[in-house]
């Protein structure tokens, strides 16, 4: 099975084995320009967007990791807030199954391998996690910041990440609180629509139309780009910055002292987007080939469905794995590999 084929399947609802409820739920998608008036998200990459494979983990870099794995499968509780003496609850098994491999080493790089460090800032996000409520930020809490189209997932680019666009010119709320949660929780649903051997996303800023009104506050931006850099570190792959007038220009400057400056080498202004994303899967506003048109009672129905199917595949294979904290990400997003429990048996049966 390839990881296209993979990801495939995970559209499907999980608990159907009939080949032919596959093809129908994949067919309530498009895949590509070809397809007419796009209202929906793309399922999957163009199969020959291949994500970029990362490197091998020297001795060194294995050590650590068996010692941060040691350390996180311990956990048996977790304070419930970031405050000082914060009563503590049972760790979850939601929790247990965002403390996947793949995770754990993503922490690792961010913290230029420094054990004690990931080790902080896993539990630092698990608490954030608890503390910000992801539970509350379901589709219905957030439809009314999307019922413009101001953020949406359409496409993969040419590396297999999916792409979000955030266009200010469709703002149609008052800043608050909510304006944040709505792109936590639309990161959530790209990180839900990730293939096989993708761990990365893709950004694009288009501020053409777009009035001083409209753009984030200083302080909106601080808080986002704290939310990234601290809980979702390593996921952002490319930044593309699109028709930047002199006022963004001078915002950009005020943010950037705040922006890692690894962040900072993957964010492109103004480039030609067809070499960064598939004709095929970019929207025409910015240079594509899709026609894409906003219509909320459609798209935003449509994403979720798609997302809460992908869930519901890696919990159903978190469950058959032995729900283990470490699992490989690749085997929960459908591809056919050993889970950790079978890697841990066959390595004890040789042994």
């Amino acid at each position: 099975m390839t990881a296209n084929d993979s990801s495939q399947v995970a559209i499907a609802v999980p608990s159907t084995d009939s080949s032919d409820a596959v093809k129908l739920e994949t067919q309530e998608y498009p895949t590509s320009a070809a397809d007419g008036l796009i209202q929906k998200p793309f399922p999957n990459p163009l199969p020959d967007a291949k994500p970029e494979k990362p490197a091998e983990l020297t001795e060194d870099q294995q050590s650590k990791y068996g010692a941060v794995l040691k350390t996180v499968s311990s956990w048996t509780t977790i304070p419930t807030t970031s405050e000082r003496n914060a009563p503590t609850a049972p760790i979850t098994d939601d929790e247990r199954m965002w403390l996947t491999r793949e995770c754990l080493l993503r922490y690792l790089r961010a913290t230029k391998w420094n054990v004690a460090q990931a080790e902080q800032r896993l539990q630092g996000t698990l608490i954030w996690r608890r503390e910000y409520g992801m539970q509350k930020l379901t589709p219905d809490y957030i439809s009314i910041e999307n019922e413009t189209g101001k953020q949406v997932i359409l496409g993969f680019d040419i590396h297999g990440r999916p792409c979000l666009y955030l266009i200010p010119s469709n703002q149609n709320t008052e800043k608050t609180e909510r304006q944040v949660q709505h792109l936590v929780f639309m990161l959530e649903r790209l990180i839900d629509l990730m293939g096989p051997g993708q761990e990365t996303l893709a950004l694009i800023v288009d501020f053409n139309s777009t009035k001083s009104g409209q753009n984030a506050s200083i302080s909106q931006a601080k808080e986002t780009l704290n939310i990234l850099q601290n809980h979702y570190p390593e996921r952002l792959g490319r930044a593309l910055v699109l028709n930047v007038p002199w006022i963004i220009s001078g915002f950009f400057k005020l943010i950037t002292p705040f922006i890692d400056p690894l962040t900072r080498q993957k964010m492109k202004f103004n480039e030609d987007m067809r070499q960064h994303i598939p004709p095929s899967h970019l929207m025409k506003s910015v240079g594509g080939d899709v026609e894409f048109r906003y219509d909320h009672s459609i798209y935003w129905p449509a994403l979720n469905k798609l997302a809460e199917q992908r869930r519901a595949l890696i919990r159903e294979r978190w469950i058959q794995g032995g729900k283990q904290i470490g699992e490989f990400e690749n085997y929960l997003k459908g591809e056919d590999i050993p889970s950790l429990s079978q890697t841990r048996e066959s390595a004890t049966e040789q042994a």
